[in-house]
């Protein structure tokens, strides 16, 4: 028997261990701390437990914020990580864009910008933990919401649904996807501690089996974190799966909101997946902007309520190239290429009043020094650009492009192209033989905006609103041609299934369909634009395919100025690779208003220089 001196030993032995061990446990869940090393040994992973998150068995609280890899250039992906520490933040989240990584079918891409491991890993590295949003759907004001065009080449494809055609091209999808993710969940010792099943269903809830289905995909192929659905208010109980938290999104905290959750399911922890700091903007529509002082005393009521919150968006980034989203509400409205959305952090990265504000309110209920805020980046300015050579898109059509012959009108997704997976973004020129001139007639098949010239005369335009025009009268036989643009497809509502762009159906000349067309893909892919560049350059610009400017970006980076206005450019991130001092314009530029189109046809391009 020990004697009593020893019992006493033992048992402030005892304490002291578990002491250590509570303070132990309480740095490596001091998420201020968390790196790869801090995360071995793990098994609970998050949990709900009534009101409150668990994470590991201790009580855990989400503060998150949503970056999207896939719009910030990856040379500034850990700076917008620091920069969310430094405002109180735990948690990243980000969507999966399925259309970037399988852009042809059954090629899939998860290199250089689209990589995803190493985005998430890096996250983890700089002490964020993740809730990832693989979609398929992203929606988020992005083309299709995130689903690949080619999707629309079956002429009776039914998206998020159980159609076959659809879950056939979700499940290789998946196979591909999820051997990326699964060794990066947190019971595995990486950072994703969440997993969102689909988005927003309940506000398109076509198919009863279809979030089963998803959710079934995901654990098949080894998903076990916790799972949570994400819907506003009036799709809430439409878009439920069994098993998945459900989480809401909303911009203002109208009364009972949050109350409203426990109508769909009891006695859990309240968390908003969205609370939208800002708003996307829409061509020829005014800068959105949400007031700080009213974002700040959102947040802070949600919090005071108990609820997690994770801000959409943290910082925006760009809808680089052609990958801006569109609504289709009374009328068709394109998103632009800025994804600023008013956010914490400005599309440059910049901070902003809401940052500093935010940044306040969490250090003051996390009752710890934060670090301290990045230093931002210099940018310069550099004035206007004399672009100052040109191509004819007329004089390189025949040697840039080999037409495809079709009786009828193609739409572009049909084009037999990319391995078969036709065409997804850019324009098509639809060329055509006509005699005489007369009323020209879209009949709505316009899928956005066609140019319209006769010959290499422009004569005007038809679009959604715009659906007949004049043909002026001419001699002998003249080409009629259509330059068809499209301005991004619809990512939320319930019409994603009639998303195919270029000419959809027949046009009328004189109440007689078209026939006999040849078809020119215009994809603007960098190929396509190398090959532009290498034609002869002349010194005016009419009907321009490409232009050369020079600017040396080899010291800053730079943004073009957004312009909100109607006449305000389409692009807007431009950045320079630091190590040659080359830099690309990472999507066109096009003019937007009542006088877009005059007398030419302008497609600007920029290389390195």
């Amino acid at each position: 028997m020990w004697p009593c001196g020893g019992r006493r030993q033992r048992r402030f032995g005892g304490v002291a261990l578990l002491l250590l061990v509570l303070w132990l446990l309480a740095r490596r869940f001091n998420w201020s701390e968390l790196v790869p090393l801090r995360l071995w040994g793990r098994t609970l992973g998050l949990q709900t437990e009534h009101s409150q998150f668990l994470l590991e068995g201790m009580p855990f609280r989400i503060f998150g914020g949503s970056v999207h890899y896939f719009r910030v250039p990856r040379e500034y992906w850990e700076d917008r990580m620091l920069k969310m520490k430094a405002c109180g933040l735990n948690t990243l989240t980000t969507y999966v864009p399925w259309n970037l990584h399988e852009q042809t079918r059954g090629k899939f891409d998860f290199s250089e910008n689209l990589d995803l491991e190493a985005f998430l890993s890096l996250a983890a590295k700089n002490g964020l933990w993740v809730i990832l949003r693989p979609g398929p759907y992203i929606c988020s004001e992005w083309d299709l919401g995130g689903l690949p065009s080619w999707l629309l080449q079956d002429p009776e494809m039914q998206l998020r649904t159980t159609y076959k055609g659809f879950t056939e091209a979700v499940d290789a999808y998946f196979d591909h996807l999820m051997p990326i993710v699964v060794p990066l969940q947190y019971k595995r010792g990486g950072p994703i501690i969440a997993v969102q099943v689909e988005n927003e269903y309940g506000s398109y809830a076509k198919d009863p089996n279809y979030m089963a289905y998803v959710k079934r995909a995901l654990l098949s192929r080894g998903i076990v974190e916790l799972l949570m659905t994400s819907d506003n208010k009036n799709g809430l109980s439409f878009g439920l799966v069994e098993g998945a938290l459900a989480t809401v999104n909303f911009q203002k905290l109208e009364p009972g909101v949050l109350k409203y959750l426990d109508t769909v399911q009891r006695d859990q922890p309240k968390m908003v997946m969205e609370y939208w700091t800002g708003w996307f903007d829409n061509w020829g529509g005014p800068h959105y902007v949400f007031d700080a002082d009213e974002m700040v005393n959102t947040v802070a009521s949600i919090l005071k309520l108990g609820a997690s919150i994770n801000l959409y968006m943290f910082h925006g980034g760009t809808n680089f190239g052609f990958m801006n989203g569109a609504l289709k509400t009374d009328e068709y409205k394109s998103d632009v290429t800025s994804y600023d959305y008013d956010a914490v952090l400005t599309e440059a990265g910049d901070y902003t009043s809401k940052f500093f504000k935010l940044r306040q309110l969490f250090s003051t209920i996390i009752g710890q020094p934060l670090p301290l805020p990045p230093m931002i980046e210099s940018k310069a300015s550099y004035g206007a650009i004399l672009l100052h050579q040109y191509i004819s898109l007329w004089d390189v059509l025949p040697s840039l492009v080999q037409p495809i012959k079709s009786e009828f009108p193609v739409n572009m997704e049909n084009l037999q192209l990319n391995d078969s997976s036709g065409q997804s973004y850019g324009y098509v020129l639809y060329e055509t033989v006509i005699f005489g001139g007369g009323h020209l007639h879209s009949r709505d098949h316009v899928r956005d905006r066609a140019q319209v010239f006769v010959n290499t005369m422009y004569v005007g335009e038809l679009d959604y609103n715009t659906v007949e025009l004049s043909l002026p009268e001419g001699q002998g036989f003249r080409q009629l041609r259509l330059l068809v643009e499209n301005r991004g497809r619809v990512n939320y509502g319930l019409a994603l299934n009639e998303q195919r762009k270029g000419l959809i159906g027949d046009i009328f000349l004189n109440k007689t369909p078209l026939r006999n067309f040849k078809i020119y893909s215009l994809e603007m892919k960098p190929d396509f634009l190398k090959r532009a560049g290498k034609k002869e350059l002349c010194s005016s610009m009419v009907t321009t395919l490409a232009a050369t400017g020079k600017l040396d970006l080899r010291k800053h980076c730079t943004f073009l100025a957004p312009g909100y206005r109607k006449g305000a450019m389409r692009s807007s991130f431009l950045r320079s690779a630091l190590q040659d001092g080359s830099y690309s314009l990472s999507t066109y530029l096009t003019w937007e208003g009542p006088n877009m189109w005059t007398d030419e046809s302008f497609f600007p391009m920029f290389g390195s220089s």
